[in-house]
C-alpha cells in the first residue's frame, strides 16, 4: 500500500490561513453582529428613556446617582449619564462582537481540521495536520498527528510481519518441494520397475531415504523455530556449570571435527562456571553453532568454545579460524534461510533456520548475539545473564 503525501510542506507549522469566501463571511458576521448591537442598543435607549419620563421614582434614583458622581469627580460634563451609559454600551457592544467573531474565527479553524483529518482518513497516512494553534485545538492538532503516527507504524509493523510470513512460506515450500520431488522421482522408478539390478534398487532407496530425513530436519527445524519465536515460550531454568557443558559438547562433537581435520577446545574462566538458564534450549544453541562451524570452516584446523564471567553477565564465545565471513553478511546472518553462499550450502546441507534458532534462545535468556569475522577468527558472541530469574 503506497503511502501518499500532500504538498504541505511550506505550510508546516503555520497557521490557518482563510480564504478569500471564509474572510467575506467573517466580514459579514461582524456587520451583521455591529447591525443588530446598533438595533439593541436604539431599543435599549428608548426603553430607559420612557421609563424615566413614566417613572417619578425612577427619575429621583438618577438623580441622586448622578449627584454623588458629580460630588466624588469634578468634571461634571465628562461623567454625566448620557456620556457613562454610552461607555458602557460601547465597552458591552465590542465585547459581544469581539465574541461572535472568535466563536466564527474558531468554527472555521475547525472546519480545516476535518478537512484535514477527511483526506488523511483517504488514505493518506503519510500527511499530518500542519497548523500550529494554541489552546484546545492545538492539543487536538497533537493528538491526531500522534494518532496518525502510531497507526502508520502498527501498519508498517504489519506489512513486515506478512512480508516475512509470505518469505517464509515461500522458503520452506522451496525446500520442502525439492527433496519430495526426488523423493517421488526414485520411488515412482521402483514402482515402475525402472531398475536393473539390486544395486539400482538400493541406490533409489537410499537416495529416498536421504531426502525424507532431509525434509525431516527441515520440519524439525521448523518447528523448534516457531516454538522459540514465540516470547511466551516457557523455560526450565535450573543452575548448572557452563564448563561441564560446553566440555560434554567438545565430546559430543569430537569424531565429526576428526573427519574434518578439526579439534574442539574449551576454554572457561572461572573453574566451575556455575550459572542460570534453561540447558536442552542451551544445547540446542550450542550445537547449532558447533555444527555450523564444522560446516562452513572448513580449511579450518579449530573450534574454539571460550566462556569468561564479566559482571553479572556470561560471554560465550565459538569460534573457529576457517574463511573469513565478507563484512556485509554478518548482520544477515541471522535471519531464516539466509546462506553467505547459495553454491557452498547446497554442497554442505542445512536448513538455512540453525542461527534463527540460536538467536530466538539467545533472546529467550534475556540476551544477544552477533558475530564478527576477519582473517584469524570467524567468531559468535554470546551475551547471557548469570542469573535469569533475577532480571525478570
Amino acid at each position: 500500500m503506497a503511502i501518499k503525501q500532500k504538498n504541505d510542506t511550506s505550510q508546516r507549522g503555520s497557521r490557518i490561513k482563510l480564504t478569500s469566501k471564509e474572510t467575506s463571511e467573517l466580514i459579514i458576521e461582524g456587520i451583521v453582529t455591529i447591525v443588530l448591537l446598533i438595533l439593541l442598543n436604539i431599543a435599549i435607549l428608548s426603553l430607559a428613556q420612557l421609563l424615566i419620563k413614566d417613572t417619578t421614582t425612577t427619575k429621583n434614583l438618577i438623580f441622586d446617582i448622578k449627584e454623588v458622581l458629580v460630588k466624588t469627580f469634578s468634571n461634571e460634563k465628562f461623567y454625566s449619564l448620557g456620556n457613562l451609559t454610552l461607555g458602557f454600551m460601547i465597552i458591552f457592544d465590542l465585547i459581544i462582537l469581539y465574541w461572535r467573531l472568535i466563536r466564527r474565527y474558531h468554527q472555521m479553524q475547525l472546519r480545516h481540521i476535518i478537512s484535514e483529518l477527511h483526506y488523511i482518513a483517504n488514505g493518506n497516512y503519510g500527511h499530518r495536520i500542519p497548523f500550529e494553534l494554541a489552546g484546545d485545538l492545538g492539543r487536538v492538532i497533537e493528538s491526531i498527528n500522534g494518532l496518525v503516527d502510531s497507526t502508520v507504524e502498527a501498519i508498517e509493523e504489519e506489512r513486515k510481519i506478512e512480508k516475512s510470513k509470505d518469505e517464509l512460506i515461500t522458503n520452506i515450500s522451496h525446500d520442502i518441494r525439492t527433496p519430495l520431488t526426488s523423493i517421488i522421482g526414485y520411488l515412482g522408478l521402483i514402482e515402475e520397475k525402472q531398475y536393473r539390478n539390486e544395486e539400482d534398487l538400493l541406490k533409489y532407496t537410499h537416495t529416498a531415504y536421504s531426502k525424507a530425513k532431509q525434509m525431516k530436519l527441515l520440519v524439525d527445524d521448523l518447528f523448534e523455530y516457531t516454538k522459540v519465536r514465540q516470547p511466551s515460550t516457557p523455560l526450565n531454568l535450573i543452575q548448572f556449570d557452563m564448563e561441564q557443558l560446553l566440555a560434554q559438547l567438545a565430546v559430543d562433537f569430537e569424531i565429526d571435527a576428526n573427519k574434518k581435520g578439526m579439534h574442539v577446545d574449551v576454554i572457561t574462566t572461572p573453574s566451575p562456571f556455575i550459572m542460570e538458564g534453561d540447558t536442552e534450549k542451551l544445547v540446542r544453541l550450542f550445537n547449532n553453532l558447533i555444527a555450523n562451524a564444522l560446516k562452513y570452516g572448513r580449511q579450518g584446523k579449530q573450534i574454539v568454545l571460550e566462556a569468561e564471567r564479566v559482571g553479572s553477565e556470561a560471554i560465550i564465545t565459538v569460534k573457529n579460524d576457517g574463511p573469513q565471513i565478507p563484512e556485509a553478511s554478518l548482520n544477515q546472518l541471522f535471519d531464516r534461510f539466509y546462506r553467505v553462499e547459495e553454491s557452498r550450502s547446497q554442497e554442505t546441507g542445512g536448513t538455512g533456520l540453525g542461527l534463527a534458532i540460536a538467536q530466538s534462545i539467545v533472546v529467550l535468556h534475556g540476551g544477544y548475539i552477533y558475530a564478527k569475522s576477519d582473517r584469524k577468527w570467524t567468531s559468535f558472541v554470546i551475551h547471557l545473564p548469570l542469573m535469569r530469574s533475577t532480571i525478570e
